[in-house]
Formats: structure tokens, C-alpha cells, sequence
């Protein structure tokens, strides 16, 4: 049995990794905000919650949340598909306290918030206080002690600020005492098709004396993107006209829009909306030439040669086409997660056939 706990947990993807690897496991713990922001600072927090015990200080941090009048709906995805209960749940990964797990989980995972080093964002880093989150992952894994952890994250955190926040970083894990290896890896490279590089840091306590450790053997692609979509999708995926324009037209979208790849670009959390991202070309049935909302337009791009010059429509992928091509199997969707919020859950996760590859690895390591 496995032991982990992961923080910054999105919709669980190690925990998907773990259940397709068919691993027995026990969930410790889980942590996620679902993206939801408090206006009094930590500082601020900690002043109020003096003298409290720990379960007073989470039940104070918990009501906080409740008063932003915002749901966790990453939370609600998360308990959707996993078995967890409510103790086991955390909102803030900053008021967890890492004593109480002291060597009671083998493997611990997590990826902070990626968008103050991503080239999506601002690029912020440190400076950001989402930049800030990782230290908070670090100390954890100085008061758990785990056998092994994973942090995930952008590459854009190894350049940013000429290389001096992955100096940071590195500096903090040198502190910790693990033996720790990282790698860039694509998600393309393990049997996904799906653009998605991203930097994986893997640290074995020093207790282990783990030696030389090599990132995972890549994976011969066998799928492509069109082997996770439906046949049939309903019409209210389909675009207008200004959208299949949009879609089709590299003037109009600058190159915030595909269509038809094999191997889609790197899902993000905004995909589908302002019609950015991957979508789909097809041939249009009598119900879509007949439907006012659906546009019959003729493709003159040269990005896919299979509708060149001829009539087709144009469509969004579905949230749950979006899932799949995150790796996920048998996804189960809460009824009161939008399709908006399913769309930035799959953009943030972390691709589980990436992670199935690592933990493989890890498991045969370990001999677990």
C-alpha cells in the first residue's frame, strides 16, 4: 500500500496515474483553493488565529473561504473521482502542518501555480505570491519526511530571471537532504498526444542512497488526437460564423487557435473560450446545414489540406475530450462543475501518462 499526499492536487492526476498503474494506495491527504483568493494576507491570518489550536486555525482559514461565496469546484471534481473524505482535505496548502504527517506518507506530489513563470503569464515568479507557494510545498517536505517526492512545473521556471529562481529552488531542495534528479519531459514522449513539455524535480530521501537516476524511457506514440474524440457531439459545440473565422483565419488569432493536429498543442486553463486552443474541422451533416447557430463555411488556410477549398464546420473539443487527452479514463463529472471549470481543470493538471511513466519508475526504485 502507498501512502501519498499531494498538494496543489487539481483533479488528481497522480492519483489517476496510481489507479491506471493498478497500485494499491491510501489517499493521506489532499490541498487545493480551487483557484479562489482571500483577501487577508497570511500575515494577517496568522495574527488572528493566535493562540488558537490547529484545528481552530483550519476551521478559521475554512470560513474565510466560505466567505468569498465562491465554490471549490476543483474540490468537487477532485471527491467526483477519488476516495477521500472530508479530514483528509485541505483548502491552503500554507496551513497545513507537516508535523502531523511526519513519515506517514511514502510519496508526496505537487506542482505550484505555474503562472508566474509560464509564458502564458506575467512572469512574475517569486514576486508573484503564487510564486511564493512553492516554498510552502518545500517546508512540507522538510516536516513529512517523505520516502520520495515529485514537483512539477513549467519550463519557464528554469530561465526565468536568468536562471535565478530555478537557483532558488534548487538551493532549497540541496537543503532538504534528498537525492534529487529533474528532467524535462513532453507529454508527447509518453504516449500522449499532446504537446506538453514540463520540468519534473524527483527527490529520494538520502536514507535510500539512491544512485544514478534517469528520467523514464519515452514511449512510442500510438494514438493521435482524433483516436479521444466522439463521433457525435452535440450542436451547442459547433461555432458561428465570426468563431470559424476566427479558427481558421492566422490574421484573425495569431496563432491562439489550431485546427485539426494530430498532436494538439499544450492545453490551457482558458482553452475553448475566445475560441483559443485546439479545435476540430469536420463534415457538415443536414442537421448542422440546417441550424441557424452552426456557420457552413469554406476553408482557403493551408492547415489542413484534408478540407481545403471545400464546406465544413467547425467545432470546440468537449470538456470530456479535453479529459482524455489529459490521460484521464472513466472521468466522473459533478453536476454542478460547469463545462467552464472542466475546461481549466484539464488545462491545469499535470498529463497522467507523464506521471505513469515516473511513478513506474519510482515504484521499481523503491520496490514498493
Amino acid at each position: 500500500m502507498v501512502r501519498v499526499a499531494t498538494v496543489f492536487s487539481g483533479i488528481g492526476a497522480p492519483e489517476e496515474a496510481l489507479k491506471q498503474l493498478g497500485v494499491e494506495h491510501d489517499i493521506v491527504f489532499a490541498c487545493d483553493n480551487g483557484e479562489r483568493e482571500l483577501k487577508k494576507t497570511y500575515d494577517e491570518i496568522i495574527e488572528d488565529t493566535e493562540g488558537m489550536s490547529y484545528l481552530e486555525q483550519l476551521n478559521y482559514v475554512n470560513e474565510l473561504y466560505d466567505k468569498t461565496k465562491k465554490v471549490n469546484y476543483v474540490k468537487k471534481s477532485y471527491f467526483a473521482n477519488h476516495p477521500i473524505t472530508e479530514d483528509r482535505w485541505f483548502e491552503d496548502v500554507r496551513f497545513i502542518n507537516g508535523d502531523n504527517y511526519n513519515n506517514k506518507v511514502d510519496l508526496f506530489i505537487g506542482g505550484s501555480p505555474c503562472q508566474s513563470f509560464s509564458t502564458y503569464g506575467k512572469k512574475k515568479g517569486f514576486e508573484d505570491t503564487r510564486g511564493t507557494l512553492f516554498f510552502y510545498y518545500a517546508n512540507l517536505i522538510e516536516k513529512i519526511r517523505p520516502s520520495v517526492f515529485i514537483y512539477e512545473n513549467v519550463v519557464g521556471l528554469k530561465t526565468h530571471d536568468n536562471g535565478n529562481t530555478w537557483q532558488r529552488i534548487r538551493d532549497r531542495f540541496d537543503s532538504l537532504e534528498y537525492d534529487y534528479y529533474d528532467f524535462e519531459l513532453d507529454a508527447q514522449d509518453y504516449g500522449l498526444p499532446q504537446i506538453r513539455k514540463r520540468v519534473f524535480v524527483v527527490g529520494f530521501d538520502k536514507k535510500y542512497g539512491i544512485g544514478k537516476y534517469d528520467a523514464p524511457k519515452k514511449l512510442k506514440l500510438e494514438k493521435i488526437a482524433a483516436d479521444y474524440l466522439d463521433n457525435n457531439v452535440d450542436i451547442k459545440y459547433y461555432l458561428g460564423k465570426k468563431g470559424f473565422e476566427w479558427v481558421t483565419t492566422p490574421a484573425k488569432h495569431q496563432g491562439r487557435s489550431r485546427i485539426n493536429r494530430d498532436i494538439i498543442g499544450c492545453q490551457t486553463a482558458n482553452q475553448q473560450f475566445n475560441w483559443t486552443g485546439d479545435f476540430r474541422l469536420e463534415e457538415p451533416t443536414d442537421e448542422l446545414r440546417n441550424s441557424e447557430q452552426v456557420y457552413v463555411g469554406t476553408y482557403s488556410g493551408d492547415a489542413c489540406d484534408e478540407f481545403k477549398g471545400r464546406k465544413c464546420v467547425a467545432r470546440k473539443l468537449t470538456p470530456i475530450e479535453c479529459i482524455r487527452l489529459m490521460g484521464f479514463e472513466d472521468f466522473k463529472f459533478d453536476p454542478e462543475v460547469s463545462e467552464k471549470n472542466i475546461y481549466r481543470q484539464s488545462g491545469n493538471s499535470i498529463a497522467v501518462p507523464v506521471l505513469k511513466a515516473l511513478l513506474k519508475d519510482i515504484i521499481k526504485t523503491m520496490n514498493w
